[in-house]
């Protein structure tokens, strides 16, 4: 009996992998066809190399061109976007629309929904990282990994920090309240840990308290996990510590990836569950007199 349990148990885990791909591999073949949708993500690598080109000194304390710092903290900005603003918006979107009501009714439809998800954020910040950092080398003259440790150290830093902002953005993707107030709700935050985490400026140029309170978030050891990649040794004294810190980096982002993979699942499960016709046709009630009240 128990084998036939575990049994079960694994076709389903296989069928809910399955599927997830598949419905993943559709969403992503969709975002390529969206144009306007395309251009929004590729005008976020050209405000980055536009930034980087304006900029000419080097990094206080160090041989390192500002440019290189900036362009190695916007990948990371652009990773840490991808999970926690793209991502929660589309949940609160689809759920707004019915997506969630449809998932209820569907075998393994939860898991199968974050791993389409999941895949989509996967390749769309993997596609925009190699984008941002092949036009930065070859327009602004921007880094590149050196030597097969640097491109090692690049792989499990994006793995890693794709792995601690993924689920968590599902998780709070699942607690918005609707797509209207979503964007005020996280971007004010993420523009703030933009500005406090070290991405565009030498972190060491900040208060020790906003130091403390930055080194909470990810965003911060994902910045310096790309810098350690994609910036020369010598760069290290730019940092708090004067070195990279790279075991900090990975027990940080583990427990960011732990934390959201706990959160991330049950949430969305609750928010499926409360999720009923009525609901859904009340939201879309309140949506259409608050637009005809606006116009």
């Amino acid at each position: 009996m128990t084998n036939m349990t575990d049994t079960m148990n694994r076709a389903k885990v296989t069928n809910s992998w399955r599927a997830g791909l598949q419905r993943g591999g559709i969403e992503l073949r969709h975002l390529l066809r969206n144009g306007k949708e395309m251009t929004g993500h590729l005008a976020n690598v050209v405000v980055a190399l536009l930034v980087a080109a304006y900029l000419g000194d080097d990094v206080p304390g160090t041989r390192t061109p500002m440019t290189h710092l900036v362009l190695a903290g916007f990948a990371a900005y652009m990773l840490f976007q991808v999970g926690l603003i793209n991502l929660p918006q589309i949940l609160v979107t689809e759920r707004e629309e019915g997506a969630l009501l449809r998932l209820r009714a569907t075998p393994g439809g939860i898991p199968a929904y974050v791993v389409a998800k999941c895949l989509l954020m996967v390749v769309l910040a993997v596609g925009t990282l190699a984008l941002l950092l092949t036009a930065g080398a070859l327009l602004v003259d921007g880094p590149l990994p050196q030597g097969p440790g640097g491109w090692l150290t690049l792989l499990w830093v994006t793995t890693l920090g794709l792995l601690a902002v993924l689920p968590l953005g599902a998780a709070i993707g699942a607690v918005l309240p609707n797509p209207r107030e979503a964007l005020a709700l996280i971007m004010l935050p993420t523009m703030g840990l933009l500005i406090t985490s070290g991405a565009v400026f030498p972190i060491t140029a900040l208060p020790v308290p906003v130091q403390q309170v930055a080194a909470v978030f990810p965003l911060k050891w994902m910045a310096q996990g790309l810098r350690s990649a994609l910036l020369p040794d010598s760069a290290r004294a730019a940092e708090v510590a004067g070195s990279w810190e790279l075991p900090m980096v990975a027990l940080v982002l583990t427990a960011w990836a732990v934390l959201g993979f706990l959160l991330a699942v049950p949430l969305l499960r609750r928010a499926a569950r409360r999720e009923s016709g009525s609901r859904l046709t009340a939201r879309h009630r309140k949506a259409a007199q608050s637009g005809a009240l606006a116009a």
